[in-house]
Order: structure tokens, then C-alpha cells, then sequence
């Protein structure tokens, strides 16, 4: 197994759970702050939830660099 498919199966999945699980945590938050709860009761929560989302991305973003580079490394061989 190479090392670009290594890492695209890891990075990957858990980039997508970060992202869904980001999503959901940032969507509590604005349930919280709609509602009319206190500003440290939804805050803290939103900038969590919005650091997990991004690290989603990032995460997903390398792991479609690593699948890119594997099928190109695949092209010219």
C-alpha cells in the first residue's frame, strides 16, 4: 500500500466525522444563542465547534492532496 493511499483512507474519514461532528456543535451553539442563553453559556461552545469544523477541512484537504498525488504518480507510471 502506498503512502499517499495511506494516508488518504486515514485523513479522509476522520476529516469527515470533524466536519459533521464541527457542524453539529456549531448548530447547538446557535440553538443556545437563539434561545437567548447567556453569551459565555454559547460562546465557548461555538468556538469550539467552529476550530473542529475548520480542522475537518483541513484534514479533508490534505487527504484529497494525497489522492491527487497518488493518481498522478499512478499516471505516469
Amino acid at each position: 500500500m502506498s503512502n499517499h493511499l495511506r494516508k488518504w483512507l486515514i485523513f479522509s474519514p476522520v476529516g469527515l466525522a470533524l466536519i459533521g461532528l464541527g457542524l453539529s456543535i456549531v448548530g447547538d451553539a446557535a440553538t443556545r444563542k437563539a434561545k437567548g442563553q447567556r453569551f459565555r453559556e454559547w460562546f465557548p461552545q461555538g468556538t469550539l465547534g467552529l476550530i473542529v469544523l475548520n480542522s475537518g477541512i483541513a484534514l479533508f484537504g490534505e487527504a484529497v492532496k494525497h489522492s491527487t498525488l497518488r493518481e498522478s504518480r499512478r499516471q505516469t507510471d
